[in-house]
């Protein structure tokens, strides 16, 4: 099995679009009503009109960056929530949050 798409639910389909489309870049390819998606390599993360549950052991969208502090620092500049780049001996990581609070990551591994 291939992992094929992340469904975020969002009460704010305008905000979430914006950030996955033009914040983060991704590329929107569905737009049906109360659903959105956006290539993001192999998988796609889709978007659909509902009450969000973030906090609530959700998902976490991980996104591959080669160098995770400069990305960090490419999308802060477009408006991104993001902490602090963690560097482990073996891999760099990065956490944030969308703007209905789903967890988001930039990682290097």
């Amino acid at each position: 099995m291939k992992l094929a798409r992340v469904i975020l639910f969002t009460a704010q389909m305008e905000k979430m679009s914006e950030f996955y489309g033009k914040v983060l870049g991704l590329k929107q390819v569905t737009a049906e009503k109360g659903w959105r998606e956006f290539a993001a390599g192999a998988a796609r993360i889709a978007l659909h009109s509902g009450p969000p549950s973030p906090g609530r052991k959700g998902p976490k969208i991980v996104f591959y960056a080669k160098d995770v502090p400069a990305l960090r620092e490419k999308l802060l500049a477009r408006g991104a929530r993001f902490g602090q780049a963690h560097q482990g001996d073996t891999f760099c990581l990065c956490d944030g949050k969308d703007p209905d609070g789903n967890p988001v990551q930039l990682s290097n591994r």
